[in-house]
């Protein structure tokens, strides 16, 4: 029998890195330049998991405004624009993301992102908070034809690391991760500081974590023994 290295994607925003605060900056730049009013840190917490083009939807339906098509098309682009010039001004990743990575990459398991944010400002994210050359691919939400909740999102990042459904897991901070899982057939490890509106444990992950040093006792009672 093949022994297979096992594998772990990772949703990134609430998960790996707390990008809330340079994701309000972006969003209320947008909203600040069609004369909308903005929207405080804590409530853009929660619009924040589906991608820019999203959270711009939800960001004017909180703020009250009227839009179509063509104007979101607009916010996006000034969006995306700030948002690279700005994009790890305020963010930092979460408490023991990088002993957790070393220790996983050391074990010989093969790490993956796998994201709705866009694959560029995600590979642009990563590398500005130094975590980039932990994983093996990085999958954003324009990446594959599907994204989260899709579970292909999520197969598909597997067939880019060479890695089987069987062999992995999924971390997340949302119900999206956890449907993509579950879609995909994956089990699900969900962490509680994330950008969701209700407790993670709501969407009945395998496991709920609230800091990354509980995350390998998890993974090694869902996978078995990491250490190769």
């Amino acid at each position: 029998m093949t022994n297979t290295a096992p594998a772990i994607l990772f949703d990134l925003d609430g998960t790996l890195a707390d990008t809330a605060p340079d994701l309000t900056l972006a969003l209320n730049f947008v909203l600040e330049g069609i004369g909308a009013p903005t929207i405080a840190p804590d409530k853009v917490r929660h619009l924040i998991g589906m991608g820019a083009r999203a959270l711009i939807e939800r960001g004017m339906e909180a703020s009250g405004q009227i839009y179509d098509d063509a104007l979101l098309d607009q916010l996006l682009d000034r969006f995306l624009r700030y948002y690279a010039d700005n994009i790890a001004r305020e963010s930092r990743v979460f408490p023991g993301v990088t002993e957790m990575l070393r220790a996983l990459k050391t074990s010989g398991a093969k790490l993956a992102v796998c994201t709705n944010k866009r694959e560029h400002s995600s590979l642009h994210l990563l590398r500005a908070l130094d975590l980039l050359d932990y994983f093996d691919a990085v999958a954003g939400g324009d990446t594959f034809a599907v994204h989260k909740p899709d579970g292909r999102h999520l197969l598909q990042t597997l067939e880019r690391i060479g890695a089987q459904a069987g062999q992995a897991v999924m971390v997340g901070d949302s119900e999206t991760d956890v449907r993509a899982a579950r879609s995909a057939g994956l089990p699900v490890i969900g962490v509680t500081f994330g950008y969701t509106d209700r407790h993670i444990s709501t969407f009945a992950p395998d496991a709920v974590i609230s800091h990354f040093d509980a995350l390998m006792p998890e993974l090694e009672r869902l996978l078995g023994p990491l250490a190769r």
